[in-house]
């Protein structure tokens, strides 16, 4: 195969590989500019494009957005799932659970800002993406807590959606201020804070909290 058959020298990459090269140049624009910012000029001109090719493969900005979102909101709870199931044994399943938090934020790509500090949280479609992402991360982390506790599904999943608001803020708060300690040693601090108020909830056989 001679140069010129390479379509990747003739700019003509195929259609999974340039909308993956165009998602990625609109990521850095809306990392760094937000959604209201970030133009598609500067999206088309960072992906080394033309912008008609660029609406061939995404008719507007939103749409754009809502591609990398979707990717994102996908991706975070299956790096939970993983981690849960990464062992059998809950003190080291909540660890790990919040490590992947830890290990989301610290991404090159930065995909986090997209679901965790979006600009766009007043888009129905955004706001939908991002709370479903989380509910499923909490029904991950729940099923932990019921395991260990004992306690109904109501109140186990009360617990698990304090958790894993509390690591995605500490999360972002600990690359905010440029990861001053390891990000493992980071994870095991805030893993040992939630694994010791689980053990506040002794197994109940299904009681509900005494009051």
């Amino acid at each position: 195969m001679t140069g010129t058959d390479d379509p990747t020298k003739r700019g003509r990459l195929p259609r999974s590989a340039r909308r993956a090269q165009l998602m990625e140049a609109a990521q850095s624009v809306f990392v760094e500019s937000g959604f209201h910012s970030a133009a598609m000029d500067e999206i088309a001109e960072r992906a080394h494009v033309s912008k008609p090719v660029l609406y061939q493969h995404f008719p507007g900005k939103l749409d754009l957005y809502l591609a990398l979102l979707d990717q994102h909101t996908r991706e975070f709870p299956e790096l939970v799932r993983k981690a849960v199931e990464s062992t059998t044994d809950n003190n080291e399943r909540v660890a790990a659970a919040v490590g992947a938090f830890f290990e989301f934020v610290e991404r090159e790509d930065a995909g986090f800002r997209l679901v965790f500090e979006s600009d766009l949280t007043n888009e129905p479609a955004v706001a939908e993406r991002v709370e479903r992402s989380l509910d499923d991360t909490a029904d991950i982390v729940s099923q932990v807590v019921r395991e260990d506790t004992g306690l109904p599904e109501e109140q186990a999943r009360l617990v698990a959606v304090a958790l894993v608001g509390m690591s995605q803020v500490v999360a972002r708060y600990w690359v905010a201020q440029g990861a001053p300690i390891p990000r493992e040693e980071a994870a095991r601090i805030v893993g040992v804070l939630g694994w010791r108020g689980l053990t506040g909830f002794p197994k109940t056989g299904g009681d509900e909290i005494a009051g």
